[in-house]
């Protein structure tokens, strides 16, 4: 196995061979979408610096962005302590990370209650 790949088997995949993958905006922190990869998207996004994904729904690769134009760059990638999940530092081009044409998959703010200390 390439010494470059060695860090894809310490990950801990699903029993479906996914790993959850967070996308975060390298230059100012925002969490812009999470999405799933396998063993093979890992290799295609270390291998053209490009964040590739696993569609669950199509059950095929998606490479981000391949028809709107709006690509993730991936600048560094690390994966948590317990090697199940992946955060991918990206440049997002073209401003929009989610598929209903906001820039962040993360817009649906829930109220907490208040309570009293």
């Amino acid at each position: 196995m390439d010494q470059k790949y060695l860090w894809i088997e310490a990950l801990k995949f699903n029993d479906r061979g996914l790993i959850p993958a967070i996308a975060q905006d390298d230059r100012d922190g925002t969490i812009l979408m999470m999405a799933w990869m396998n063993k093979e998207s890992i290799k295609q996004t270390l291998a053209t610096g490009e964040a590739h994904y696993w569609s669950r729904s199509r059950s095929e690769f998606w490479h981000k962005g391949a028809t709107s134009g709006h690509i993730q760059k991936v600048k560094q990638i690390f994966y948590d302590c317990d090697a199940d999940t992946i955060l991918l530092k990206i440049e997002q081009i073209g401003a929009i990370a989610c598929h209903t044409g906001v820039r962040s998959c993360f817009f649906n703010s829930v109220a907490l209650p208040l309570r009293a200390n």
